[in-house]
Parts: structure tokens; C-alpha cells; sequence
């Protein structure tokens, strides 16, 4: 039985209460999918800023109806300290996604980046400190490595930041150690890399690329990449950061408090690789796509030119291994757009 197993096992035997912050969005609604099919009572906490009813009716879809009665909605917004003390109450653990997660926003926001991502989590982190909540899971991102010129990213060593999200991602890291220091609040921070997998959203000016660019695929329209295509990064699967989650929340192993984690699959792909996979998958059904290229455009302010992350810590303290490979992430990622968006 591999340690994943076991925590499932464990979770099933043994029923927690969760809050999951912007459970309506991308990943928040995966964590709430995974969750409720474990028999889970999942507590969870929405703006409807980013996220969308349709990622909870498409969870509802997914698990039984007893499993789905065990979740309780929450509309509201995490810059509202009383709201997050309510939201904390008796809850075992919490898995803090809700936050503005697009660097161009974050250029053209910054004040309400700075809000919503640092006073939001500092209210999360106060009010699961008051509640004596077990454990305190964030989304950090590997956009806090900023300048540093490694290709491969790890832990202890980071760049200046970028952008007002970088710094505010940043930030949320360095409270939640001060409070895991000074308070006792168990924290794991998880520094994602490039998520992509199904609900993530393909509209709007600072939809993530992969999703952007399936759907352009799928409706013929033009696929655009910043700069000339020799960009990397280290896409993830959403499989791999709900295992992640899991893992952060649950293990006993002391040495894993008070520090943060790469979450990924420690692979390097350019974006000139993934138009062509994309398109090579997309072919398969429609062999006229094999003929589509991208267009080039400048550079975007605030853009990393090369990210990987270097994954051992995950490995040896979490037990994170990645569950999905890059390429079949895509494959179940393609699936879902053709079935729900295209």
C-alpha cells in the first residue's frame, strides 16, 4: 500500500473536518471533489470573485449524494476577519487557496492583491490560530522565485519577486512561519508550479496557458505565445498538488511544520514543446490541426523566463511522488474540455 493509500485509508476510517478557501475555483473545487468522495465533511469558503457554481455542480455530478450533503457552503469574502473566524470553527484543517493568482492582474491590481492575499491569509492564519485549528495548508507558488537565475528551483534559495502577486505570495510565507514560530500553528506552505487539469478557466485576458490555448485549439482560433516559444516551466497535473494537499495535512512527521514545498513533477517544458503536444493530441481526432502554429508576441512584464523545481524535499519529508505525468495530465485534461467547454 503506498502512503497515499494509507492517508486515504486513514481519512475514511477516521472522518476530519475541513475548510477549503476558494473552493469554487480551480483547485479549491478538486481538493472539495477528492475530499467528499472520502467521506469528508468539507466546510467551504467563496467570493465568487474567480470561481464559478458551475465547478461545484460539476463536483455535486461527481460524488453521491450523501457524500455531497456533508458540504456546507459559505459565500463571503477572506478580507472579512469575522467571516474567517466562523469559517474556522471546529475545523481540523485548513487548505487556504482563495486569492488573486494572475501575475498580469496582480500588475494591474496591486492594491487589491496586497488586500485579498496578505490581510486575507493573515485573518486565515489569526483566526485558525483562536480556533486551535490541527494544521494550516497554503498555496504558495514558485513565483516567488522572482529573478534567481537556476534553472532548477529549491527551497531555500529565491530571487527578488516580480510582480505584486510574487510579493504577496512571499509575504504569505513568511507570516505563516512567524505563526507557526511564535503561536504554535502547524503551517505547510506548497510553492505550485504551472497547475493545469479540469475546471481550470479558459476565458478572460489572464486564463492559464494551457487551458487558453485547448480551447483556442478546439474553436480554431489563434494561439498566442509570449515571446519566441523557449520559455520553460514546470507544468503540474492537479492530481499531483490535491495528493500534495493530502499529504501536507495529515503526516505526523514533525519536521514537516513551519516550511515550505515544491509542488510539481520536476520536468522542464518549453512552450514551443507544449503548443506541439497540445496540438499533436488535438490532431488525433481532428487531423486538421496538425497543421496550426502559434503567433509571437513581446514578452509580458513580470514573466519568468525559466522555472523548474527540484522536488526532493517534497519527496523525503511530505512522501509527495507525482501521481500523473505531465503528458497524461494533459491527456485527462483535454478530455474534460472537449466534454464540458468545447
Amino acid at each position: 500500500m503506498s502512503l497515499l493509500d494509507s492517508v486515504h485509508e486513514q481519512l475514511r476510517a477516521h472522518p476530519k473536518r475541513w475548510l477549503v478557501t476558494g473552493v469554487a475555483g480551480f483547485i479549491g473545487s478538486n481538493l472539495l471533489e477528492q475530499l467528499l468522495r472520502l467521506d469528508q465533511r468539507v466546510i467551504g469558503l467563496d467570493d465568487f470573485s474567480t470561481g464559478h457554481k458551475r465547478n461545484l455542480d460539476d463536483v455535486q455530478a461527481g460524488v453521491t449524494p450523501p457524500q455531497w450533503s456533508r458540504f456546507q457552503l459559505i459565500e463571503g469574502d477572506i478580507r472579512d476577519p469575522a467571516l474567517c473566524h466562523k469559517a474556522c470553527a471546529g475545523v481540523d484543517f485548513v487548505l487556504h487557496h482563495a486569492a488573486v493568482v494572475s501575475v498580469p492582474l496582480s500588475i494591474a491590481e496591486p492594491l487589491a492583491t496586497c488586500a485579498i492575499n496578505v490581510q486575507g491569509t493573515l485573518n486565515l492564519l489569526q483566526s485558525a490560530r483562536d480556533n486551535a485549528v490541527g494544521r494550516f495548508v497554503f498555496a504558495s507558488s514558485s513565483a516567488v522565485y522572482g529573478d534567481l537565475p537556476a534553472e532548477c528551483m529549491t527551497e531555500e534559495k529565491i530571487g527578488r519577486p516580480l510582480s505584486p502577486y510574487a510579493e504577496s505570495k512571499r509575504r504569505n510565507e513568511l507570516d505563516a512561519e512567524d505563526f507557526g514560530r511564535r503561536c504554535g500553528l502547524a503551517t505547510v506552505g506548497l510553492r505550485y508550479f504551472n497547475v493545469f487539469g479540469p475546471r481550470q478557466d479558459p476565458n478572460g485576458a489572464y486564463a492559464a496557458v494551457i487551458p487558453k490555448w485547448i480551447l483556442a485549439l478546439l474553436r480554431n482560433e489563434p494561439v498566442q505565445i509570449f515571446g519566441d516559444g523557449e520559455t520553460t516551466r514546470d507544468f503540474c497535473p492537479i492530481n499531483n498538488v490535491v495528493q500534495a494537499n493530502l499529504l501536507a495535512a495529515t503526516l505526523p512527521n514533525p519536521e514537516a511544520l513551519t516550511d515550505v514545498y515544491n509542488i510539481a513533477c520536476g520536468e522542464s517544458t518549453s512552450l514551443n514543446q507544449l503548443f506541439a503536444t497540445l496540438r499533436d493530441l488535438l490532431a488525433r481526432r481532428d487531423p486538421a490541426l496538425a497543421r496550426r502554429q502559434p503567433e509571437f508576441c513581446e514578452f509580458r512584464p513580470g514573466d519568468v523566463r525559466h522555472s523548474r523545481a527540484d522536488i526532493s524535499r517534497a519527496r523525503q519529508t511530505l512522501g509527495y511522488v507525482p501521481e500523473q505525468t505531465v503528458a497524461r495530465g494533459l491527456e485527462s485534461a483535454l478530455d474534460w474540455y472537449r466534454q464540458n467547454l468545447a
